[in-house]
């Protein structure tokens, strides 16, 4: 290879520097093609200079360092000779099989060590490797061929070796120096905290000399993420703050006294505080930014309402955005029927001091658009409720005061912003959601607002009981549909859940609907079993032919039908007049029938814990308890215990904390603030590289207070030309990720 001219830095291509033959497969195999692409491919784990051979299975992938135990040749059957090794790790062995003995057997002598690579098979009910690749340990694997540091294992590379991928990290960290590795952090922050540089803390990621080293370069860039997305926030923050807008207070006699006169129930002493802290909020001229989080079923809907009433009192209008056109639909009417009269301003038989609420969906009829779009511009809708259909340029308000957006996690802060735009002058804010989060989410993801939390569920809300059945026990299965047909003889109705919608249904008409796509909430890292997800139409087919549902009203509902069947379908179900309905997710938020008494969700493992939590939500909304029963096939022990914790709590809050610990960030941050990122690296911005939201609670706040006070110092960053340039990183792919989804 050819010396490399010029100053070699992160954008620099591998090519150039490692030659085609080296960066293709690195390129072709995991997406890396500069430096810095290099750099961010962080081992996955650290092998040290002994083996642990005690967790093998058939399949596995496995890099190694073991002792040679014994070696020879044998004859096979056909005459061929082969050589044959066992490895060790002084406790456990492993046989090698090499079918060309040349070349392994002069150099694979009883006592050398090696690395070794391949994939475990088992022979004669032995584990083994076949023609494994390896490495002599002589010299030794650092940077410079002679310490005995941790050996970085990273994600295999197809056509590469680990040592390969490990010596293209170390000829790359060789041409770098400070200049082609820019550096993020402040001086002054990493002497605060006595962290290394950031060419140093690559370096003790890449090739370490010893482990202390690793915790150290760990610690540093766990460090840099959190600050790198506080500066962000402390931005966000500051110009929120520079930001005027028009105060808004509700009038005497208005539409709020009203509604409140006409409330059948009585505010939790919750749900009286949020709504004094909205009110003011509303009340001052700097525009309100505010999550409002809350257990399912807490109420959060009629304190959202109650704000946007105190908008249109104030001569403004309010605009409600939810995920998917069933829940849009659900808050219309859920809103017109607790408003009466109040909803139907200028209307026949409407109340004087009256508004009207309109819905805009993406696939309503024509003339109903037209006229929705015209009550939103003219200002006779105060209300408008809508699904992404809000955000696109043609929709117009008279007089937007007030954003609220309904399960804020199913949105990115692009989306919320460009709804923002639609006033003349900058709305409040207010985002709700129904998964509790932990407090380390609310620093780092909703750290541009202030949160409010509901702990206390209304008067009336009915206890739940959570059990699994076991899918393999017909006798189990069965007593679940004989359960349900109890419920529905008694007057109540129930829901059963699946995770797909199945092929019996309609042909699908571009993308799936995000809602059918449950099994991707299931627990990081838990490989799906090859069994196949019960889907809608099979299981409605099963119920119709089970004796104990004889005679019961089974509906369908999913998100490919047609918007009018799927009101049809709801409108249904909330008379009572289907008494089963098989769903996808469609389900999950929302959705308020308190007759539903008893869930089924089918395949209970390929969900979530946060979703099944917020799917089980939807019963007990009345007077009678509620019943949950997740019926799973699984053996997995990892999804056994997630459903059992979901059985054991109704604790939301506990619930997401566990959920945070099997999953990881990346749910949690690609919905709001990215895409994909590198998804080949498992490396993007959808999720931390290395900081923790369950165990660095003390790095986030120190990130936290760091980037508060240096913003507060230079707001533009001007100063810090570098940390400008990482958090546009964050902004430039935030925004990739709502074209994407928009």
């Amino acid at each position: 290879m050819s010396p490399v001219s010029g100053v070699v830095d992160e954008s620099t291509k591998l090519s150039k520097l490692l030659g085609a033959r080296s960066a293709g497969p690195l390129e072709r195999a995991r997406d890396l093609h500069t430096v810095g692409d290099l750099l961010e491919f962080w081992p996955r784990r650290y092998l040290e200079h002994s083996a642990d051979l005690s967790n093998l299975h058939v399949g596995m992938y496995v890099v190694v360092v073991a002792r040679v135990k014994t070696s020879g040749t044998r004859r096979t059957r056909n005459g061929k000779e082969m050589f044959e090794a066992t490895i060790t790790d002084g406790s456990n062995d492993l046989d090698l099989a090499f079918f060309r003995p040349y070349g392994h057997r002069d150099v694979l002598l009883p006592g050398v060590t090696a690395l070794f690579a391949g994939t475990v098979g088992i022979y004669k009910g032995r584990w083994q490797l076949a023609h494994p690749a390896y490495q002599l340990m002589e010299g030794g694997l650092g940077p410079h061929g002679t310490d005995r540091g941790p050996i970085p294992v990273y994600l295999q590379v197809k056509g590469m070796q680990n040592w390969a991928v490990a010596e293209c990290v170390r000829i790359v960290l060789d041409h770098l120096d400070d200049e082609g590795v820019p550096e993020t952090l402040p001086a002054k922050v990493r002497l605060r905290h006595g962290l290394p540089g950031r060419l140093d803390a690559l370096k003790g990621i890449h090739v370490p000399t010893d482990f202390a080293q690793v915790q150290r370069a760990r610690h540093r860039l766990r460090y840099e993420e959190a600050f790198v997305f506080q500066t962000l926030l402390a931005q966000r923050r500051a110009r929120q703050a520079a930001e005027r807008t028009r105060a808004r207070s509700p009038r005497e006699g208005g539409l709020l006294a009203a509604f409140d006169a006409r409330l059948p129930f009585e505010l939790t002493a919750g749900q009286r505080a949020v709504g004094e802290t909205l009110a003011e909020e509303l009340a001052r001229d700097v525009p309100m930014h505010r999550l409002l989080q809350g257990e399912v079923g807490s109420g959060k809907t009629v304190i959202a309402l109650r704000a946007m009433l105190a908008a249109v009192d104030a001569g403004g209008q309010a605009a409600l955005l939810a995920p998917t056109e069933v829940l849009a639909a659900q808050h219309h009417r859920s809103i017109t029927t607790m408003l009466g009269d109040l909803a139907q301003g200028g209307m026949l038989g409407g109340s004087e001091i009256g508004t009207r609420v309109a819905l805009l969906t993406g696939s309503q009829s024509a003339p109903a658009r037209r006229r929705n779009l015209l009550d939103a511009a003219s200002g006779d809708a105060g209300i408008v409720v809508g699904t992404h259909a809000l955000i696109q340029e043609h929709v117009q308000f008279q007089d937007l005061a007030l954003v609220v957006v309904d399960e804020q996690h199913r949105f990115g802060v692009e989306q919320r912003d460009a709804l923002r735009g639609k006033g003349a002058q900058p709305p409040h804010v207010l985002v709700m959601t129904a998964t509790p989060i932990p407090r380390t989410v609310t620093m780092t993801v909703f750290g541009d607002m202030e949160t409010s939390t509901l702990t206390e569920l209304p008067k009336g809300r009915s206890p739940i009981t959570t059990h699994v059945v076991p899918a393999d026990k017909p006798a189990w299965v069965q007593r679940t549909w004989e359960r349900i047909a109890e419920e529905v003889r008694s007057g109540r109705q129930a829901y059963v859940v699946c995770p797909r919608i199945g092929d019996d249904g309609p042909a699908p008409s571009g993308s799936p609907d995000d809602e059918e796509l449950a099994d991707a909430e299931a627990a990081e890292g838990e490989e799906a079993a090859p069994r196949p997800m019960a889907g809608v139409y099979a299981v409605e087919a099963l119920l119709r032919e089970n004796p104990a549902l004889e005679g019961l009203t089974i509906g369908v509902l999913h998100g490919r039908m047609a918007p009018e069947d799927k009101d049809a379908v709801m409108a249904s179900f909330n008379r009572g007049e289907v008494e089963v309905l098989v769903s996808t997710t469609v389900i999950e938020v929302g959705v308020d029938v308190p007759n539903a008494t008893v869930m089924v969700v089918m395949d209970a493992d390929r969900f979530g814990v946060s979703q099944l939590h917020q799917l089980r939500g939807r019963v007990g909304r009345g007077q009678h308890p509620g019943l949950c029963l997740l019926m799973t096939a699984t053996d997995a022990e990892g999804a056994l215990e997630r459903l059992d914790a979901v059985a054991g709590t109704t604790d939301g809050f506990e619930l997401a904390r566990l959920d945070l610990e099997l999953r990881g960030t990346g749910d949690v941050l690609s919905a709001r603030q990215s895409g994909g990122g590198r998804s080949s690296r498992g490396m993007g911005r959808g999720s931390f590289r290395f900081l923790s939201l369950v165990r660095d609670e003390e790095v986030i706040l120190q990130a936290r207070d760091d980037a508060s006070a240096l913003v507060a110092r230079d707001p533009d960053l001007a100063d810090h030309p570098e940390l400008q340039a990482a958090v546009r990183e964050w902004v430039d792919e935030e925004q990739a990720a709502f074209l994407e989804r928009g």
